[in-house]
């Protein structure tokens, strides 16, 4: 059974989670803070991490800092009622596949695991071979499984150029530029 992490200091969150993670084949470990969550990754390993950012003593953004500098690669969902640019730049940068806007549905998260799930079930974990997926599926078109397929493998690996400049191509072709020149200026970073 796939273990899920759900780190929010409000109670409403994690329940609201905990039931539904647990409908879907999920064993849920519960964190109210920050440092609850990171002595708990030390213990039990973990397949998939909701992350609040706006926490009391520790901020989401730390926590995922501290979680990536283990080495641990599960993937991150970013839980927030504030969302910044900021924010967005900083935790794609240490892999987060997604936000959840609060207040956020059961079908949103829905939305999230079948994204998910679709992806570990089509693709390999080798990034070369989705890098190529991904320039396929721009080609044709498919933008929003391009773009899901992107998330995943900034998962995976998050210091990788070409992701964030291929996420800028995609948003650019949507017609979201300000979102396109985030990423383009994110892929800049390296060079």
């Amino acid at each position: 059974m796939k273990k899920a992490l759900v780190v929010d200091d409000t109670k409403n969150i994690r329940t609201l989670l905990s039931i539904y993670l647990e409908l879907n084949n999920f064993e849920v470990l519960m964190a109210t803070n920050g440092h609850e969550a990171l002595l708990l990754i030390d213990t039990e390993p973990v397949d998939l991490i909701f992350l609040d950012i706006k926490m009391p003593e520790m901020s989401g953004t730390e926590v995922l800092k501290r979680i990536r500098a283990k080495g641990i690669t599960a993937p991150v969902i970013i839980m927030t009622a504030f969302a910044t640019v900021k924010n967005a730049v900083d935790c794609t940068k240490l892999g987060a596949i997604t936000y959840l806007q609060k207040p956020f549905s059961t079908d949103k998260i829905k939305t999230i695991l079948n994204e998910m799930n679709t992806e570990e079930d089509i693709y390999p974990k080798d990034i070369e071979y989705q890098i190529m997926t991904v320039k396929y599926l721009i080609a044709k078109n498919n933008l929003e499984k391009a773009l899901d397929t992107l998330k995943v493998v900034l998962s995976i690996d998050p210091n990788i150029p070409e992701i964030y400049e291929l996420i800028s191509i995609v948003y650019s072709k949507q017609g979201e530029i300000r979102k396109s020149d985030i990423f383009h200026n994110m892929s800049k970073q390296w060079e």
